[in-house]
């Protein structure tokens, strides 16, 4: 059980990730379309660590992924170039924020069936840079502390119940949550930029305090 990587799991679906988790939910079949959404972001978090983990195999055969307390080492400076990323994406973010707008792919997901919801669950994770980068900073840690992919099956746990979120929430709680998702689901596109913002910053110093 790896926990230090346990909470890159709320980055990896924080923005749209979530966005899309929340839109589903408020679909005339939520729970269909829900259940579907979440077993593409379990795959494709499972096929995405792995990949990532023979990435940094691949990497750390060739130069060396050193010591996680080796500030010099391979692995720890992959992991700074990453936060330099992070932080430019942040800018980014911060600079266009007046126009501002959710992707227009989110608005379809309104008439998602469960093959859409399913892709759409494999795409927001394996296609979004931060996601990627997410998984690359697991598969470096796993490699620098001679792990398998299956020391990450917390995080695979923990990023799959927090896509789960809004689905149970409609479950436990359902008029309050079907009066209040709509409401959840505007703020959020309205504030997607903020909320990248977030993310990137939360990252930043999970990244640096663990490396």
């Amino acid at each position: 059980m790896d926990l230090p990587i346990l909470p890159l799991a709320v980055t990896m679906m924080a923005g749209p990730q979530f966005v899309s988790s929340v839109i589903l939910v408020t679909t005339p079949r939520a729970v269909r379309v829900s259940l579907a959404f979440l077993a593409g972001v379990a795959v494709a978090v499972a096929v995405g660590v792995t990949a990532m983990f023979f990435v940094a195999a691949a990497f750390g055969g060739a130069v060396g992924l050193g010591s996680e307390s080796d500030r010099g080492s391979a692995g720890n400076v992959v992991k700074y170039a990453l936060v330099g990323l992070l932080v430019l994406l942040a800018l980014r973010n911060w600079r266009g924020r007046a126009t501002a707008e959710p992707p227009k792919w989110l608005g379809a997901l309104m008439d998602a069936g469960p093959g859409r919801a399913f892709r759409t669950g494999l795409l927001v994770i394996l296609l979004m840079p931060s996601d990627l980068i997410v998984l690359l900073t697991v598969g470096v840690h796993l490699r620098q502390t001679h792990a398998t992919p299956l020391a990450a099956l917390p995080f695979w746990a923990l990023t799959v119940l927090i896509a789960a979120l809004p689905l149970l929430a409609l479950l436990l709680f359902h008029r309050r949550a079907a009066t209040a998702m709509p409401r959840v689901r505007e703020w959020m596109n309205t504030h997607s930029w903020l909320i990248n913002i977030a993310v990137c910053v939360l990252f930043v110093v999970i990244i640096l305090s663990g490396a």
